[in-house]
């Protein structure tokens, strides 16, 4: 329905073979965003999307402006303009219950350092002291301050002090940042992981102190993704496919997946899993994470890697034509993930129940007894039926409207999807059933307030 509405489908980028077992159908009952509205302000490539309220997100990317936009209506509210460069991270600073001023402010990052109000759009200060390029931003909301991660990792107020800064880390820059517990934070600099403490500020500082506490080495290759999943576990994924899961306290390694993974019952939690199957197609562009699952994209894949087991417990090894940009977990069993071929799609994650039997004696001496199988010889056929629980990732929808690679997604609950791409536009796609109901209640209510409702009755 979808790629009739826009008048055509899109070609795959690259040379990519297109899997047949991730086609789907015209009709797609499942997917619920059957409208679109398509928004035009950006005229260069599209990377960020950020939430700023139930009704309202920001967008930016390589033409350094911001936008913002209403997520109901996709009508442009304020378009935010002081970067020369282009915009490589965004975030926004929650304002503090005790503040008179309850704007909320958006930071972003380029070549300089800019905090907007993203109430009236106004340019509350910029910053331009940086020795190298700021690639990501952290926000510390109990402490009330903010990071930047460069060269070298700064902590910021909210009045954009600078209250303390570490020395050159790498050339390669921080590409990651997350708060762990006890004022820590985590940066992933190259191969490495570095953990940094807050602590109170020596005589002459401005309120804080960072100390470089601990190096996690265990990483083969640059470190391209990082994600705080509850209070005890951090997780981290690299360059080549390589996934660890950290406990937040100890700093040491609960789980590690390097391998290509076998689709057979894992009997041991710690065996090595492999994730995809060619070597130059394996890097962890993102994660993300339930209650108890991380879902991991990993290459053209889609993986779900359940925390209490400690394995994979479902996968797409294609699910995509080419990498996956983003992922994201509705609260619907549905997963929904983004790639560099243009496309958006919808999974449906369901359980799925691999029972072994055990196999029954015959012959003459089972009647007496002497065929019956021995009970430690059982037992691990009992642990392989208790592991074989798994799940799939079917393919529900498929969402055709850019035409060039998809950066990442932004998910409401009342509003819809809202998708932005290198081909310059964002995408506003709505529940096409909540919309026409919406639009048939607007009727009545007009109706019943010119008295037409009650004279066609």
């Amino acid at each position: 329905m979808l790629r009739w509405l826009i008048g055509g489908g899109r070609e795959p980028q690259g040379l990519a073979e297109k899997s047949p077992l991730q086609t789907i159908g015209e009709e797609q009952t499942q997917n619920p965003y059957t409208e679109l509205l398509v928004l035009k302000a950006h005229h260069d490539i599209v990377r960020y999307l950020v939430q700023l309220d139930d009704s309202r997100f920001a967008s930016a990317g390589d033409d350094g402006t911001v936008v913002v936009w209403n997520a109901q209506t996709g009508e442009k509210l304020l378009e935010l303009n002081g970067h020369t460069q282009k915009i490589t991270a965004i975030i926004t600073l929650p304002c503090l219950e005790t503040c008179e001023e309850k704007n909320q402010l958006i930071l972003t990052a380029s070549a300089d350092r800019t905090e907007w109000d993203c109430d009236t759009g106004r340019q509350v200060q910029k910053v331009s002291c940086f020795q190298s390029t700021v690639k990501c931003l952290a926000v510390l909301q109990r402490l009330d301050v903010w990071l930047s991660g460069g060269n070298d990792l700064c902590v910021w107020n909210r009045k954009l002090d600078l209250l303390c800064k570490t020395s050159h880390l790498s050339d390669t820059g921080i590409t990651a940042l997350i708060e762990i517990p006890k004022n820590c934070v985590v940066a992933a600099v190259g191969k490495e992981l570095i953990i940094f403490r807050l602590v109170a500020a020596t005589e002459g500082s401005l309120g804080w102190d960072i100390l470089e506490v601990k190096r996690l080495l265990d990483h083969q290759d640059n470190i391209l993704s990082l994600i705080n999943v509850n209070d005890v576990s951090f997780v981290s994924g690299s360059h080549v496919g390589e996934l660890i899961v950290w406990d937040t306290l100890g700093w040491t390694v609960q789980a590690c997946e390097r391998n290509f993974w076998d689709p057979s019952p894992q009997l041991d939690a710690q065996r090595e899993i492999k994730l995809c199957q060619k070597p130059n197609d394996v890097s962890i562009h993102h994660l993300t994470w339930d209650e108890e699952n991380v879902f991991v994209a990993v290459g053209r894949g889609l993986y779900v890697y359940n925390l209490p087991m400690k394995r994979v417990i479902a996968c797409q090894k294609a699910a995509h034509d080419s990498s996956v940009l983003h992922v994201a977990k509705l609260p619907n069993r549905q997963v929904i993930s983004c790639s560099e071929d243009g496309s958006v799609r919808i999974w449906e994650l369901r359980e799925k129940q691999q029972l072994s039997v055990e196999p029954a004696p015959t012959g003459f001496f089972n009647m007496w007894g002497f065929g019956r199988v021995n009970k430690q010889a059982s037992h691990p056929a009992k642990k392989q039926q208790e592991n074989a629980t798994s799940c799939s990732l079917e393919l529900i929808g498929d969402l055709i409207g850019h035409s060039s690679s998809v950066e990442m997604f932004l998910y409401f609950e009342d509003h819809g999807l809202v998708t932005c791409s290198a081909d310059h536009l964002i995408i506003l796609w709505k529940n096409g059933e909540r919309e026409s109901g919406l639009r048939s209640l607007k009727l009545f209510q007009k109706l019943e307030e010119n008295g037409d409702l009650y004279l066609s009755v």
